[in-house]
């Protein structure tokens, strides 16, 4: 899971920060300062940083951040209420990786931060499998065996996410964030309608299912495929 951590001085706004973070998934540390939080730098993925900060601004430790050879490659996404563009400009070449002006959506905040982890991070495998399912990503084609699944788009991106992460456990409001968007505006009924037909292209019985497992009061999960198992 991907660690985010986030300075910013506002209670209210770390708060909600945190919420729509962790929502999408990500684990994060909050902190309304830039006291103490060497630790959490040095395993964070991406630092969100406001610019102005009690004691040190947000624009002193990017410089300090920067000069630090281990963290001189971390991600960094500046909040500001500074609209001009000279500022801007100011925190970009200070060593921001982006910049996002208050007030902000938090789809916005999430599609950046996932943005920065993208551009960081490798690149998902391109293919995957668990037991005769088979995924190619690149050619947007899922197989079981030598059955081609017929999948409309979101059904394909459900199955390849669940087969990426085998085992795990998500809510149907992980997934929501997760595969649909922190922005998608539908219901939760939404995952169970998209499980519910990829069962149907899975599965040979699809109240007993092989694949996609109910997790009762939890959610779904891709359950991993053993040698002991047959199709």
């Amino acid at each position: 899971m991907s660690h985010v951590v986030v300075i910013e001085d506002e209670s209210t706004v770390r708060e909600v920060l945190r919420f729509h973070l962790e929502r999408a998934g990500l684990r994060v540390s909050a902190f309304e300062s830039t006291r103490g939080t060497e630790d959490a730098l040095h395993s964070a993925d991406v630092l969100v940083l406001d610019w102005m900060l009690p004691g040190e601004s947000g624009l002193s430790f990017l410089r300090r951040v920067r000069s630090d050879p281990e963290l001189r490659r971390l991600p960094v996404l500046m909040l500001t209420a500074r609209a001009a563009e000279a500022e801007r400009v100011e925190g970009l070449e200070t060593g921001a990786d982006d910049y996002l002006t208050k007030p902000f959506s938090a789809a916005e905040l999430v599609a950046r931060v996932r943005a920065l982890l993208r551009r960081t991070q490798p690149d998902a495998p391109q293919t995957m499998s668990n037991g005769p399912l088979n995924i190619d990503i690149s050619a947007a084609e899922a197989k079981v065996g030598s059955r081609r699944l017929n999948l409309t788009r979101r059904e394909f991106d459900l199955l390849a996410f669940m087969t990426q992460n085998v085992g795990r456990v998500y809510s149907r409001t992980e997934l929501l964030d997760r595969v649909w968007g922190a922005d998608f505006l539908g219901g939760e009924r939404t995952v169970d309608q998209h499980v519910t037909q990829l069962r149907a292209h899975l599965e040979d019985e699809p109240s007993r299912p092989a694949f996609l497992e109910t997790v009762r009061g939890k959610g779904y999960r891709m359950r991993a495929w053993t040698e002991d198992d047959t199709t």
